[in-house]
């Protein structure tokens, strides 16, 4: 990561998918403890879903230090529209970032 816009993007990707597996793991203990009234079809489909959010925010987690990869920040820019939230939007920046940097050159010093 050779500038800044790289490494703001790393932060940002990493916060957001810290929150985005904090965010589905209180998921999955809410739909696991409030889910005694529910109808089996909703607790399965919300833990469904938080378990999603946990992959996908450990994937956000993993590729934050490659945010500055042209593939990278379009995979991860993918998984913040995905996981929405916070979290995602977090990631949707960060990932823009790297976009970002890759895409904006820094000038050679004369």
């Amino acid at each position: 990561m050779n500038n800044s816009f790289a490494y703001w993007g790393y932060i940002l990707t990493l916060i957001g998918g810290i929150l985005i597996i904090v965010f589905g793991l209180l998921g999955l203990i809410g739909n696991s403890l409030g889910s005694a009234f529910s109808p089996a079809g909703h607790y399965l489909t919300g833990a469904m879903y938080s378990i999603v959010a946990i992959i996908i925010g450990g994937i956000c987690i993993i590729g934050s230090k490659s945010v500055g990869i042209l593939v990278w920040a379009i995979v991860l820019l993918v998984l913040g529209i995905v996981s929405g939230g916070i979290g995602g939007a977090l990631v949707i920046l960060g990932a823009l970032l790297g976009l970002l940097s890759i895409f904006v050159k820094s000038q050679p010093n004369r």
